[in-house]
């Protein structure tokens, strides 16, 4: 892949929504890419996460638990972004992730992620406004639930 085309892939994805080109070849130039195999992982359940995986081609599951008990939480593919957030902060997955099929993924660490924050506070600033929206909103969601659950 050209960084170009990895630019190209990382304009698409909503978190990185607001970076100018310049600062989206920044950072596709410090990403790395994956090619990872059907049936491998990406990550496993409780590990560290220290870093988040756009999906350039393929398809991904994400399941909680292991062997027979293990559940389905998700699929997703091309310009979807797993591990979002521990590009913010340390944490563990809650999910393994595995591969459907041949996958493409650039690997984005929390240290290039933190890095263009660092650089470019109005990122940083609309990154921040669109956090708090986020978590109004999905507070808002579990309010109108609350008398299910009383």
């Amino acid at each position: 892949m050209s960084l170009e085309s990895d630019i190209a892939i990382l304009r698409n994805v909503r978190l990185f929504d607001g970076l100018q080109t310049d600062q989206l070849r920044l950072l596709a130039f410090g990403a790395e890419h994956r090619r990872v195999r059907t049936g491998e992982f990406v990550f496993r359940e409780n590990a560290r996460a220290d870093a988040g995986f756009v999906i350039v081609s393929g398809s991904v599951v994400l399941t909680r638990g292991r062997g027979e008990d293990a559940k389905i939480v998700s699929r997703h593919g091309p310009g979807a972004l797993l591990g979002e957030i521990c590009l913010i902060t340390e944490t563990t997955r809650p999910a393994s992730a595995q591969t459907e099929t041949d996958c493409d993924l650039i690997r984005v660490s929390r240290t290039l992620f933190r890095r263009m924050l660092e650089e470019y506070p109005e990122f940083a600033a609309v990154l921040h406004q669109r956090i708090r929206y986020e978590l109004e909103a999905m507070l808002a969601d579990i309010e109108r639930l609350e008398d299910r659950f009383s």
